[in-house]
């Protein structure tokens, strides 16, 4: 083989693409009987491929500025034009979210296998990476070990979340012993821990609409989920870097009505009423007024709607993440993705240090380094 990729997701095969595109013979190597197993998951709940919006303002959403390049080049608008080359068409959002048609990742995905096919790249299912047997990499295959010596390898093995789908982080000791340096991980995009009493339980799984998460200077607007282990949702997955951090989470539980119009309200109620019928009376549901019960006791009442404090646990186990942070530092590779300790071996996707929020951005991010890292291999 001239090229080996190991990770069968969507950035290992963008990688491939791009190797072969440039005349090389490219096998794919993927631990799990079938690619792309992540990217399969996130299209159960309508795969969001991008954001619909300008370049500049894209790319000021990832918090790792070295990917800057990566996305000048492939960005929203490439990965939109990518979808449709594979049949995809697509719609965007109220929220400037882009999906497919068909809201799944699956018909997508087909005909990009078909596609890499017909390219002559060759995919070899259950074939796990087992680290380096001296200069060769080393597999565990249905045919046993097998050891290969690829001219150049590109590695899309994931990050340390959704271990299951096989981002594992296996890989970590392997390129660690050979000198490469490694961030920490640390969960992103991630819900939180909430020790509830007794009385929440009738509330799990209910959605808080239309409130205001407040993170210090950052107020966001989005639902949430209360579950039995805490919070998730995309209106937590905004602000749980900050919280990751450190930072305290406030609820303005009715974000579209001033303080003042509530006080109005209050002030024509009469005397005497329960706290949870006045809060019903405001409009609040169900599932909010039990959130004030929970956490606003001792506030005045203005407070405990507008500016709610959540006794947060700590984020949930990582592996329960959408995405991580960590992974391989930017200082560990050449501008072209390629390991300063291991030449001849490029990196992508989750595997590398960068960070960024829900809504298109990180699908986005993993096709661009793939791309990025499949070009420059190409040129070896």
């Amino acid at each position: 083989m001239d090229a080996l990729v190991i990770g069968a997701g969507p950035a290992g095969l963008m990688a491939a693409e791009e190797l072969a595109r440039a005349g090389h013979k490219v096998v794919v190597c993927e631990a799990k009987p079938s690619p792309a197993r992540k990217f399969l998951m996130a299209g159960k709940s309508g795969l969001n491929i991008t954001k619909d919006e300008d370049r500049s303002s894209f790319i000021a959403a990832y918090r790792s500025d070295w990917l800057r390049p990566m996305l000048a080049e492939f960005g929203p608008r490439e990965m939109i034009i990518w979808a449709r080359a594979l049949g995809q068409e697509v719609f965007t959002g109220s929220t400037g979210r882009v999906f497919p048609r068909s809201m799944k990742a699956s018909p997508l995905l087909r005909t990009w296998l078909k596609r890499l096919d017909g390219a002559g790249v060759e995919l070899r299912a259950r074939w796990r990476w087992a680290g380096f047997d001296g200069e060769a990499l080393a597999f565990e295959t249905p045919a046993g070990r097998q050891l290969l010596h690829p001219k150049v390898t590109v590695l899309a093995l994931g990050g340390a979340s959704w271990a299951r789908l096989g981002s594992d982080a296996a890989w970590v000791p392997w390129l660690a012993e050979k000198g490469v340096e490694i961030a920490p991980w640390q969960p992103a995009n991630m819900g939180f821990a909430v020790d509830w009493t007794a009385h929440m339980a009738k509330f799990f799984g209910t959605a808080i609409k239309g409130a205001a998460l407040c993170v210090g200077d950052q107020r966001e607007r989005g639902e949430f989920v209360i579950s039995a282990h805490g919070i998730e949702g995309g209106g937590i997955y905004a602000v749980s870097r900050a919280l990751r951090e450190g930072a305290g989470l406030r609820l303005d539980l009715m974000a579209d009505v001033p303080g003042d119009e509530i006080s109005a309200k209050l002030a024509r109620m009469k005397p005497g009423e329960t706290l949870a019928n006045r809060l019903r009376k405001l409009g609040l549901a169900p599932a909010a007024v039990a959130l004030v019960m929970e956490f606003g006791r001792g506030l005045d009442l203005i407070t405990a709607i507008k500016s709610l404090p959540l006794k947060l646990a700590g984020p949930r186990p990582m592996d329960e993440a959408i995405s991580v942070a960590g992974g391989v530092m930017q200082a560990a590779v050449t501008d072209g993705l390629e390991l300063k300790a291991l030449p001849g071996i490029f990196v992508c996707g989750e595997m590398l240090d960068w960070e960024a929020p829900t809504g298109g951005y990180l699908l986005t991010g993993v096709a661009a380094t793939g791309r990025w890292a499949g070009r420059a291999a190409a040129r070896l």
